[in-house]
């Protein structure tokens, strides 16, 4: 077992960001995660391992130092809450039009615009369509818990540089800021010079050693058929990603007459619900999207076949029930209980949702 301790999630953020070998975080503080640069300025690991900790001038200029940093093959990240993610859009996709990896956490706060500090998921859109210009996808992980929090850095920069892609951990202000024990990751070292120059040197800016071409780091393509055509790339890299890496969790959905879908700390307090709907005789069960891209839409295809109807409990005005529907291809009812502006929903009230809208209904 690795060590044990009782962290915030933002805390734990920052913990794994140090133990898994990241060589650079690039951020700007914004409640609620302000924790994540806070803890890393408190730790300095740049004595313990050389990883490289900056507070930016700004939202656009953290991106950048990420753009960077990715460009030379680093395990680099960046952290912030909605309304700061906004202002990272333009470099995520220069980053993902340039193929390359990074890790962006957004600790979710309400909106739009300044909005509150407290928790909501109404940045699903932006997280999961492309918050910024073009075709191109995030891989997208939603932690409903601390412990995922500490897991998914990890993860993160594991699909992040396998697929070449930017990654997001799409959390929120509740598990960004609540306390749990945490069994935290073991110490991994940084990758070395050679380590990258050897593995990453087909793409990466480490130099130009030998004979080989220049690496050339860029997201502009004047020639439009040229452009086409690294589309259809980045299109074929989506497919295989939807097609290897979706990640999901049930709960006594198996025998389940009607189905909550829920991501996050949503599914936290959906499955407390699911407990409170047994209890009055309806077979209720609950999927929670782990990977919200790439959804796990086959697998909600398979439960629209076996249940009546399904209920998504979300912290905003309704924006995956989109994906839910096109998943089960309307073949059953599907409805949406959410609050929003801050506010969290109570096990009670999506009973009572899931009474009126579905079975009710």
């Amino acid at each position: 077992m690795g060590e044990l301790r009782l962290m915030k999630g933002n805390e734990v953020i920052a913990e794994a960001a140090i133990r898994c070998g990241c060589d650079g975080y690039f951020g700007y503080p914004i409640t609620p995660q302000s924790e994540v640069m806070e803890t890393l300025m408190a730790r300095k690991p740049w004595e313990e391992t050389g990883m490289v900790v900056v507070q930016a001038e700004s939202e656009v200029a953290a991106i950048n130092m990420v753009y960077g940093g990715a460009g030379c093959g680093k395990k680099v990240m960046t952290s912030s809450s909605s309304p700061g993610i906004s202002l990272k859009q333009e470099g995520i996709t220069y980053i993902a039009g340039a193929e390359l990896p990074c890790l962006v956490v957004n600790v979710v706060r309400g909106g739009p615009g300044l909005g509150t500090i407290q928790p909501a998921q109404s940045d699903y859109f932006q997280a999961v369509k492309g918050g910024g210009h073009g075709d191109y996808k995030l891989i997208v992980l939603a932690p409903n818990s601390v412990q995922e929090m500490n897991d998914f850095v990890d993860l993160g920069f594991e699909l992040a540089f396998k697929y070449l892609n930017p990654v997001m951990i799409l959390s929120d202000g509740i598990i960004g800021q609540m306390m749990e024990k945490v069994e935290l990751s073991d110490i991994k070292p940084r990758m070395t010079d050679e380590y990258i120059a050897k593995n990453h040197g087909s793409w990466a800016t480490t130099g130009k050693p030998g004979s080989r071409n220049r690496n050339i780091i860029t997201s502009l393509e004047l020639d439009s058929a040229k452009q086409e055509k690294f589309n259809h790339k980045l299109q074929a890299k989506y497919a295989k990603i939807q097609e290897d890496e979706v990640r999901f969790d049930t709960y006594k959905a198996e025998d389940a007459d009607y189905l909550i879908v829920a991501y996050g700390s949503s599914s936290r307090i959906s499955k407390k619900a699911v407990e409170l709907a047994r209890a009055k005789g309806i077979k209720v069960g609950l999927i929670r999207p782990i990977t919200l891209f790439p959804f796990p839409v086959k697998e909600l295809n398979g439960f629209a076949k076996k249940v009546k109807g399904m209920l998504t409990v979300e912290m905003s005005a309704g924006q995956m029930i989109e994906d839910v529907k096109l998943a089960v291809e309307c073949s059953i009812p599907v409805e949406h209980f959410g609050r929003y502006g801050g506010m969290i929903p109570s096990p009670d009230e999506i009973v009572a949702a899931l009474e009126q809208k579905i079975i009710g209904g």
